[in-house]
């Protein structure tokens, strides 16, 4: 069965409320109608003035005086996440208008990273036309991770992996397979690896071809979580994938937070939005 397909199922049978602050955005209000037509989940926009339990979730998180807490909440964005906070949502799905910096800053005021992360991260559920899915981190969010950002990237992109796909082989990717080559960025991909215990350095065609990975002499060739030294390197490839191969790119999923929390790319189309919100409920 096709990934969206059982993600479909999953959410009918457990319907769960997604707060969406965009509210008054064309293909949100089509995507929100989706979603509850095909009770796909509860969509919920952020009242006009935030709930008691809302404001508390947000000064407890912050420790922010309550004048101070309601000037955030003032913000249809931190509403939204507060709502998540207090439970009065179970997932916050945003991006379409809001620049990646603001639902970062909404998600991690309100909501808060996990336990023993660093740093949030971000991934795309990529969706090949032959049938290969994947997680590719981070192409959206880190533009420069050090070696233990990227420990913590590739950590929390192998659980949305083992949570989505069944399974996380995750390579660490460089220009250089295991020494072929030398440099500050093979160095770093090399501390994650160790860090992790993941694959890597891998270049790309050792990541994904058993045979080529076995001429090099190293084990690879079905990962099917690839994890990018930067972002320069990550958001490239993911478009031109699309661009090339013709392969959808749901999210950037942001992870790392406490709550779900979806990060959706300023281009997203209404069924990029239904299936964005599907994969985000998948990993709450």
């Amino acid at each position: 069965m096709d990934l969206i397909e059982t993600l479909s199922d999953a959410a009918r049978a457990r319907p769960a409320r997604v707060v969406f602050p965009e509210a008054d955005e064309a293909r949100i209000v089509q995507a929100m109608a989706r979603l509850r037509d095909r009770r796909l989940c509860v969509p919920v926009t952020p009242p006009d003035s935030a709930s008691d339990a809302a404001l508390q979730a947000l000064i407890d998180a912050r420790g922010v005086k309550e004048p101070i807490a309601r000037r955030m909440l003032s913000k249809p964005l931190f509403r939204a996440a507060a709502m998540v906070a207090a439970g009065e949502a179970d997932a916050m799905v945003a991006g379409v208008a809001t620049p990646t910096r603001r639902v970062i800053e909404a998600a991690g005021i309100a909501i808060g990273l996990r336990d023993g992360v660093r740093i949030p991260s971000s991934f795309f559920l990529m969706r090949f036309p032959d049938g290969r899915q994947m997680i590719w981190a981070d192409c959206g969010l880190n533009v420069d991770p050090s070696a233990e950002d990227l420990a913590d990237i590739a950590r929390a992109s192998a659980i949305s992996a083992k949570a989505l796909l069944g399974r996380a082989d995750v390579a660490l990717l460089s220009f250089s397979t295991h020494g072929s080559g030398a440099g500050p960025s093979v160095d770093k991909v090399r501390t994650a690896a160790e860090m992790t215990g993941f694959a890597g350095p891998l270049q790309a065609d050792a990541a994904l071809n058993p045979r080529i990975a076995s001429q090099k002499g190293v084990k690879g060739g079905e990962a099917n979580v690839l994890v990018f030294p930067d972002l320069d390197a990550g958001n490239i490839a993911y478009k031109l994938a699309q661009e090339l191969a013709g392969a959808q790119a749901l999210g950037p999923i942001l992870q790392g937070f406490r709550r779900p929390v979806c990060d959706l790319s300023r281009g997203a189309g209404v069924d990029d939005i239904v299936a964005a919100t599907l994969v985000t409920l998948a990993l709450g």
